[in-house]
């Protein structure tokens, strides 16, 4: 790997200034910023999806609708029924005023629930080995009619499908940004190459081999994609601080960001920048060189 060898004063064959330098720096910056953005997405909605997946998993609801006279024993025994059902490890009847705040989104908070025919709600949590779904049903339309089980799957499996189409999103963001970077980069260094075609004939004619030619070119690009990417992951690990915490605000999108030690995984968008940088340019510097006679 003769282009990573190290011969500093061969960097002098690239001008050090021009448009190629903002624009190497600038789609570097700009690219470890979004890069930045998409990891986040791609970890948070991971976490969303793993939360959810597990707040609705280990929960079900038993719904009873009867007439008024019969609510309270049909209550009695779905309540006897699934304190004998392997698996369930607590069974509750959730008071009007718990069935008021989860009507309350949806109605408002003026809802006269005490005149309105609601049916009775008993939360389930099931233990580590779970219970029989299936068999749980015949029971309970033995013992009570009127009580229908919903173990929030038609829920809970729509809600982790988009969480997890969200997480290919943004990896599928990183990849596109990584490209990006590397085109840009090319053009930036097809460019340079171009404008120097007089100073690399010159260079030929003293003795200058390719390889040192090219390794001027690889090492300034390079350093010039792990400068513009670390400015940029510094500033998107700054803007993804920023954002709403998951307590603080309570909405769909919040806790957008890292946790714990996930910090440390934007860190490495500067070196994985500066490898496509160097390959890319590679790539140019070599295809070029041979087109300039």
């Amino acid at each position: 790997m003769a282009l990573t060898a190290g011969d500093r004063q061969a960097d002098r064959v690239v001008p050090p200034t021009g448009f190629t330098v903002k624009l190497t720096v600038f789609t570097s910056a700009a690219m470890a910023f979004l890069a930045v953005f998409a990891l986040a997405l791609s970890m948070a909605t991971g976490r969303l999806a793993d939360r959810w997946s597990d707040a609705l998993a280990r929960t079900a609801t038993v719904r009873i609708s009867a007439p008024e006279g019969q609510m309270q024993a049909q209550t009695d025994a779905v309540l006897n029924v699934l304190s004998t059902t392997p698996g369930v490890s607590e069974a509750r009847v959730l008071t009007d005023e718990e069935q008021r705040a989860l009507l309350t989104p949806w109605f408002g908070p003026d809802l006269p629930i005490d005149s309105l025919p609601l049916p009775q709600l008993i939360e389930l949590t099931e233990d580590s080995n779970g219970y029989d779904a299936e068999g749980l049903r015949l029971r309970l339309s033995a013992e009570a009619p009127g009580a229908v089980l919903d173990d929030h799957t038609r829920w809970r499996r729509p809600l982790v499908r988009a969480a997890g189409r969200l997480r290919t999103l943004g990896w599928i963001s990183i990849l596109l940004i990584g490209l990006t970077t590397a085109a840009m980069i090319t053009l930036s260094a097809n460019a340079a190459l171009a404008a120097n075609a007089k100073l690399i004939r010159v260079l030929r004619l003293v003795g200058a081999r390719d390889v040192y030619i090219a390794r001027a070119f690889v090492r300034r690009f390079t350093g010039r994609a792990l400068q513009g990417a670390a400015v940029g992951t510094i500033c998107g690990m700054i803007a993804v601080a920023l954002l709403p915490g998951e307590d603080s605000a309570g909405g769909f999108l919040t806790g957008l960001g890292f946790k714990g030690f996930g910090w440390i995984i934007p860190l490495f968008i500067p070196p994985l920048a500066g490898f496509v940088a160097f390959w890319a340019t590679r790539a140019a510097a070599l295809r070029v060189l041979k087109e300039i006679n």
